[in-house]
């Protein structure tokens, strides 16, 4: 797992860091007893089921089974390789890692390769853009839209060239694969003949950085009216579209100082609005807000106004969608544009009437209210009916029971119908069952069978019990693999003089399953009801009757087998055995 940082580097760096600091940089963490908890950031869930241990330095969810240490958990939550996350965190310990341990080139992960071809492309579409002739067309459609040149190098826009082959050929020049090309989505497979050609030809090209500012996609719009107006890259291993919001790696600290985020759609949306000055904004990329993306936004703030355009078609149905935010908490404001996209308004109005017109913005409560009324007659019976179909769900998805409570008052009070009424529609409203938002059932520590996993946990709390383990029982006396491999881990760190601390442990793993078993097994509660030492000579009993069981069993077969071939001498002994281990 260490890959090429030695072990001395990877504990100077895991012992500069507290764990429950580093995660508190991405979620709130809150207080309980000698731990912290707070809602999983890798699961949808109300209560807080994720916590996190300083004094272990681990984190566990008793919900979705994720866990392990620093490392682990920055590997999950910023699709870290093992040695990004280590050299992330040295970075910020002040720690510097010699070169020699820094991979090379031939060693690079799937994921470093592809942000690498990213940062080629992106350079090479950039270049063409800013100095060559056949770019002038775009230009010229820039400097129409009132971008300048300033904005165009601070985002890196870029221009692809009108042929098939242009990036491909220069992407061979810098001796890249064209496997690595198609992985990162920049070329499209012949479909009459064998080769590629180049996905984006004769388009304004925007890349698309995560929040660590590497590249990861791009967008490209054509020059005029024509159909596809945008081309976005397809998923690939460093870019899922539901995980990502564009701009939010230049707008993340002006949204955290604002306390607030604009919510846009799309490139020249966000690039114009930016470019006036007003720096807390990001985009969407034309499709439905996910959880992943508020959860991201979470991490700069709790407030966010959304921006519609006011011909929008669908606006309802992407008003429910909003419902979303509601459940994660957050404060959600709505406004629309009187004339065109924001684009549009900020050339036609400027950004102080674009502040104004996002001041006034109206809670999300407001917004749709306003809006199904002017679709459905609140005046009539069944328009008041319809309304509050579409109203209810949204109330019930706020987490505060004041709020909710004060709402549906508020929406009793404006259609004028019975309060005691719209509590009964509320509570007939059900939240979606577990199975709606299924995930992978972990395999982790809940498998494992209870004398197994008392005894590992003894193991890990105290040091003492491995050693008379091994003077008691071997690896293979555990029936479960999971649980083998993490006393092979133990009693290899035991060999070596090293501490048997979870947190260590957990670095030394290879198998991806063993990091969550130590962590859920650290992160139980477990009051024994006698001596722990008791515990520990009562399990060992017990495995050594279940071993003994076992080999009963095997030893029947065995001499079922004996008797079938007439082998006396194979025979004598098998029963041999057998009386030895019954008479015990």
């Amino acid at each position: 797992m260490a890959g090429l940082i030695s072990e001395e580097i990877i504990g100077r760096v895991q012992d500069s860091c507290d764990i429950a600091e580093i995660i508190s940089g991405y979620i709130p963490l809150k207080r309980s007893g000698r731990n912290f908890k707070t809602l999983c950031p890798f699961h949808h869930e109300k209560t807080p089921s994720f916590m996190v241990n300083p004094d272990k330095q681990i984190f566990h969810c008793f919900g979705c089974g994720a866990g392990g240490n620093v490392f682990n958990f920055l590997m999950r939550h910023e699709r870290m390789e093992f040695p990004e996350a280590v050299e992330y965190l040295a970075k910020k310990a002040g720690i510097v890692i010699p070169q020699k341990e820094i991979h090379d080139k031939q060693t690079l992960s799937l994921f470093q390769q592809l942000y690498k071809i990213n940062e080629l492309a992106l350079n090479f579409y950039h270049e063409f853009l800013l100095n060559d002739k056949g770019a002038q067309d775009a230009r010229d459609y820039l400097q129409k839209r009132k971008v300048d040149t300033d904005t165009i190098k601070k985002f890196k826009l870029g221009f692809a060239p009108d042929k098939w082959d242009s990036l491909i050929n220069y992407l061979r020049q810098k001796n890249s694969s064209l496997n690595l090309l198609d992985k990162a989505g920049l070329i499209v497979a012949k479909e009459k003949s064998t080769g590629y050609y180049d996905r984006f030809r004769n388009r304004i090209i925007f890349p698309v950085w995560d929040v660590k500012e590497r590249c990861i996609a791009f967008g490209a719009r054509v020059l005029d009216d024509s159909l596809p107006k945008y081309i976005n890259s397809p998923e690939t291993p460093v870019y899922v579209k539901g995980n990502n919001l564009y701009g939010l790696n230049f707008s993340k600290e002006a949204i955290r100082e604002s306390d607030f985020a604009i919510i846009v759609e799309g490139y020249m949306d966000f690039i114009t609005v930016y470019q006036a000055g007003i720096e807390n904004i990001i985009a969407t990329s034309g499709t439905a807000l996910t959880v992943e993306q508020i959860r991201l936004l979470k991490r700069y703030t709790h407030n966010v106004v959304l921006l519609f355009d006011a011909d929008q078609a669908g606006v309802l149905a992407t008003l429910r969608s909003l419902d979303i935010f509601l459940e994660e908490g957050m404060n959600v404001k709505v406004t629309s544009l009187d004339s065109g996209d924001p684009d549009l308004f900020i050339r036609k109005f400027g950004a102080t009437k674009f502040k104004e017109m996002i001041k006034g913005a109206s809670s999300l409560f407001d917004y749709k209210l306003r809006l199904l009324c002017s679709k459905y007659s609140p005046k009539e019976i069944e328009g008041k009916a319809k309304i509050c179909n579409e109203m209810l769900p949204t109330i019930n998805k706020f987490k505060d029971a004041i709020l909710k409570f004060e709402y549906l008052k508020k929406l009793a009070d404006s259609l004028q119908v019975s309060e005691e009424a719209l509590r009964i529609e509320l509570a007939k409203i059900k939240e979606p069952r577990a199975g709606v938002l299924k995930t992978e059932e972990p395999r982790t520590a809940s498998n494992l069978k209870v004398v197994e996993k008392t005894l590992l946990k003894l193991m890990l709390e105290e040091e003492r019990f491995i050693q008379n383990f091994k003077e008691k029982l071997e690896v293979a006396d555990f029936q479960d693999p999971t649980c083998r491999q993490i006393l092979d881990l133990m009693f290899d760190f035991v060999s070596q003089g090293k501490e048997i601390h979870p947190s260590k442990l957990i670095s030394g793993c290879s198998d991806e399953l063993l990091p969550k078993t130590i962590a859920q097994l650290c992160a139980e509660e477990i009051t024994y009801p006698e001596d722990k030492d008791k515990i520990f000579h009562e399990c060992v009993n017990r495995l050594k009757k279940d071993k003994i069981k076992n080999r009963c069993k095997e030893l029947q077969g065995e001499i079922k087998l004996a008797e079938c071939y007439g082998d006396r001498e194979k025979l004598h002994q098998l029963m041999h055995e057998y009386n030895q281990l019954i008479k015990g």
